[in-house]
């Protein structure tokens, strides 16, 4: 890929809250998760271990326990990234490097993908955890609805200069 081409696809990820029917094939999603575990770690811990959902009943439970995830109820697929804190302090920024890895994986595929934030929210890995069965030693990152997308989005930066401090604030 040329370097247009990289910067091009960086900036046509965008959040799909609408979804076809079209399920998700098992290949596209084993693409998926090695991308996600190419993601760097603190240490190479790699504290990570993911809940692939696929069953209607249940992504239409996780519309009702994620007071964002409404769009879970069209998904034909969701994959919870969850963190190890006894394995490294760094979970949350490792997980967060394995959920954008699955964002870009996912639209390279052509597919559609939507990151729902549950971690630091009680109330969220509460009603998340109890849902998909989550041991209490175990933490929530995120949830990520994936599908055949419904809906087409342009590309965007947000590029704001006022954010941007040089050698210092």
């Amino acid at each position: 890929m040329k370097r247009e081409e990289v910067l091009n696809f960086i900036t046509s990820r965008r959040s799909i809250r609408k979804f076809t029917a079209e399920p998700v094939s098992e290949e596209d999603l084993t693409v998926i998760l090695k991308c996600a575990m190419a993601a760097p770690s603190a240490r190479n811990a790699r504290p990570w271990s993911f809940v692939v959902v696929q069953k209607r009943e249940t992504l239409n439970k996780l519309s009702l326990a994620h007071s964002h995830a409404k769009m879970l109820s069209e998904a034909t697929l969701a994959i919870a990234v969850l963190g190890d804190e006894t394995i490294s302090e760094y979970w949350p920024q490792d997980c967060s490097a394995v959920t954008q890895n699955i964002l870009l994986a996912a639209n390279a595929l052509g597919l559609g993908s939507v990151w729902l934030g549950v971690h630091p929210r009680p109330e969220r890995i509460k009603a998340v955890g109890e849902t998909l069965g989550i041991p209490e030693n175990i933490q929530i990152l995120s949830l990520i609805g994936i599908g055949h997308p419904g809906e087409k989005k342009p590309p965007k930066t947000d590029y704001e200069t006022e954010k941007i401090h040089k050698e210092k604030w």
